[in-house]
């Protein structure tokens, strides 16, 4: 799929979606990623085996909220991070360079204020970008930065569900 394929799914329905179910504005998908157990394979040495204490490939993915995927990479070493992966990953990559044709800036509901970038909402585990956003550190944290985190653990949400069907698949 080129990359035009992707940015119409993307920017046609994701963002007023994740608005509706999980009231995060500007949103256009939910990232994460997931280690599938595999035998290890011959002459790897450690290169599948996890933090979890497994061996396994990541399947690192992009989630809509009706649970579907949008993009995913699946085959990277299991010792591998998940934002190593993101970075390498062609999404990421286009995700950086603005490449998925993503809207422009908009101001997000009932404010006033400065226009917001739309973006996809990933774990701890990521690097905050212009395009990506994280949870604040759980250290110290007021009440707005936790109310923050609660929102947007709702977005994310919809990628650990869509894991859990693939899982049941």
């Amino acid at each position: 799929m080129g990359t035009s394929a992707i940015a119409g799914v993307v920017r046609a329905t994701c963002a007023q979606c994740f608005l509706e179910r999980a009231q995060f504005p500007n949103c256009i998908g939910a990232l994460d990623g997931k280690h599938i157990w595999v035998k290890k394979p011959p002459n790897s040495g450690s290169q599948y085996y996890n933090y979890k204490q497994f061996f396994s490939i990541v399947l690192l993915a992009l989630a809509n909220t009706n649970y579907r995927f949008i993009i995913v990479d699946i085959g990277s070493y299991g010792s591998t991070a998940d934002a190593r992966i993101f970075r390498a990953f062609r999404m990421g990559r286009w995700l950086q360079s603005n490449q998925l044709d993503i809207p422009q800036p908009a101001n997000l509901p009932g404010s006033s204020g400065p226009p917001a970038p739309y973006l996809v909402v990933g774990d701890d585990g990521f690097a905050l970008s212009t395009h990506l956003m994280r949870p604040f550190p759980r250290r110290g944290l007021d009440a707005n930065r936790r109310t923050f985190n609660c929102w947007l653990s709702r977005a994310r949400r919809f990628v650990e569900g869509t894991f859990g069907i693939f899982s049941n698949k």
